[in-house]
């Protein structure tokens, strides 16, 4: 059993924790315990996807360089998820002055409360313990955040309360960043700071030291600053103003997942798909066509990229996409929830709050805009696994007239039995390694991802009920066959009439 922490000053000067320990300054241990981590070959950041090569070594440099720095990216880059995480690199258990509002440290207390309540104290002075997450600070920038927030201010009431003069260090009511002592303060979206309210991060960030009100206390405190913002706000707008910029040790850029499997590991990480008492196979087309939005939106010009498409869309994406499957499964009484393309065009309310439009998209449609971009997506999947299969023997099924229905209405077990009248559908299912030992909602999906990929590519057509035909194009040359024969056969019946009139007359 380990022995239990200390309570009083006199028993910790007896622990291990002696003042050499705690003289460390936050940056020194966050350093000293990143290279313990470097050295053992430990993940610095666990659950942090795509950034391996890329955002964390320079994380490394800069918390190796002692540095405060600012993460620049856009929406939904796990800007603040890397913030929170510098916790981790923080001591399991941290001792501080029991009472004081700034964790005074027990060998070198800074406020008058602290050293006060030792010199009467002595050894017998108490002490409490902070564990990580109380050494982690946040204040997300608005415009009306004041100086008296982040720094502080004079208490009237407490100094009425206590009998104390307005000067007095008793009076103070401290601010977020003095609170954050011998921890980590973190700004999100620091461009949102008024000017004014910048400067007054000026001597914390240089000189280590903050000053209230006016008054001649001057509070050395120890505290690592980091930063977030978006880099439209950051470099078009400038509202960070240049010496709080030049303070700043290190600007690192997030990104964006590379490719479609880092973000379907994002994606899988971070989306609420194990549901208890329900079985759930996800088909791994399925997880690329979700990922897949998000990659078109950030190319599409209808989309703004300005503001960015976050990763937070497939994340959302994917939970409705689930849902709207364990919907239809419920109301048939199936035991397994395999998600379809056709449940994607249904998550359609978690993309729309998601994807910011240009002038030319707000003009087509919200809806509009983001079917096309889901249709992108599937042809493009859909590439990847029958570039190469000829499907014409599909098409010439629905262009004698063949049609199916594919929705929430009918259990898996009639879709699957609809889907086999058309000739060699399952045939072609091979590269998403579909047999007949496959269960009915497996292969409803597969099948429906096929011809899905057919209707992005024009091959056949499907209406808003999703019931699928033959293609649009093929339809009027058809029925322009059928016009043009009828006229020629009406020609001839004409022809022979005269013909037989003539006759009649000689």
């Amino acid at each position: 059993m380990a022995n239990p922490l200390p309570a009083t000053l006199g028993s910790l000067r007896k622990s291990e924790y002696t003042p050499e320990r705690l003289s460390r300054g936050v940056k020194d241990e966050l350093r000293e315990n990143l290279i313990a981590r470097l050295r053992a070959k430990q993940t610095i950041f666990p659950g942090i996807v795509g950034y391996e090569d890329t955002v964390v070594p320079q994380i490394v440099n800069a918390l190796l360089s002692r540095h405060n720095f600012i993460l620049l990216g856009l929406r939904g880059q796990a800007k603040s998820r890397i913030l929170r995480s510098l916790t981790a690199l923080l001591d399991p258990h941290t001792p501080y002055v029991a009472g004081s509002e700034i964790h005074d440290n027990p060998y070198a207390p800074i406020s008058k409360y602290a050293r006060d309540l030792i010199a009467k104290l002595g050894d017998d002075t108490p002490i409490a313990w902070l564990t990580p997450e109380d050494r982690f600070v946040e204040k997300l920038a608005t415009p009306d955040v004041t100086v008296a927030d982040l720094v502080g201010d004079i208490d009237p009431i407490k100094a009425a309360r206590s009998n104390q003069d307005l000067g007095s260090e008793l009076t103070m009511h401290y601010g977020l960043l003095p609170r954050a002592n011998r921890g980590i303060f973190a700004i999100n979206e620091v461009p949102d700071l008024a000017g004014k309210i910048q400067v007054a991060l000026f001597n914390i960030m240089q000189e280590g030291d903050v000053q209230i009100k006016g008054y001649p206390v001057r509070l050395p405190l120890d505290v690592a600053i980091v930063f977030s913002a978006n880099p439209e706000d950051y470099t078009a707008r400038g509202k960070i103003v240049t010496p709080l910029k030049d303070r700043i040790g290190s600007e690192i850029r997030t990104h964006y997942p590379e490719d479609i499997e880092e973000g379907i590991a994002i994606t899988a990480q971070e989306a609420w798909s194990k549901r208890p008492a329900v079985n759930i196979e996800i088909p791994h087309y399925i997880r690329q066509i979700i990922e897949q939005i998000a990659f078109v939106a950030r190319e599409d010009k209808k989309v703004d990229k300005k503001s960015g498409v976050s990763q937070r869309l497939p994340i959302s994406t994917m939970e409705l996409v689930l849902s709207n499957a364990e919907r239809r499964a419920f109301l048939h009484g199936e035991h397994l929830v395999v998600p379809r393309v056709g449940d994607i065009y249904a998550a359609l309310p978690g993309i729309t709050g998601k994807i910011e439009l240009e002038y030319e998209g707000e003009m087509r449609g919200a809806d509009t805009v983001i079917r096309e971009i889901i249709r992108t997506s599937v042809a493009h999947i859909f590439d990847k696994y029958f570039a190469g299969t000829d499907t014409q023997q599909i098409e010439q099924w629905f262009n004698l007239g063949g049609t199916v229905q594919l929705n929430d209405s009918q259990p898996a077990a009639a879709s699957f039995q609809e889907l086999q009248q058309i000739q060699g559908l399952f045939e072609k299912l091979e590269p998403l390694e579909i047999s007949s030992k496959s269960a009915p909602e497996t292969s409803v999906s597969a099948a429906e991802f096929l011809l899905e990929g057919m209707y992005a590519h024009k091959r056949i057509s499907r209406a808003e009920e999703r019931v699928f035909s033959a293609a649009e194009k093929k339809q009027r040359v058809d029925q322009a066959a059928k016009y043009a024969e009828r006229m020629r056969e009406r020609e001839q019946e004409d022809y022979s009439a005269r013909n037989r009139t003539r006759r009649g007359f000689n």
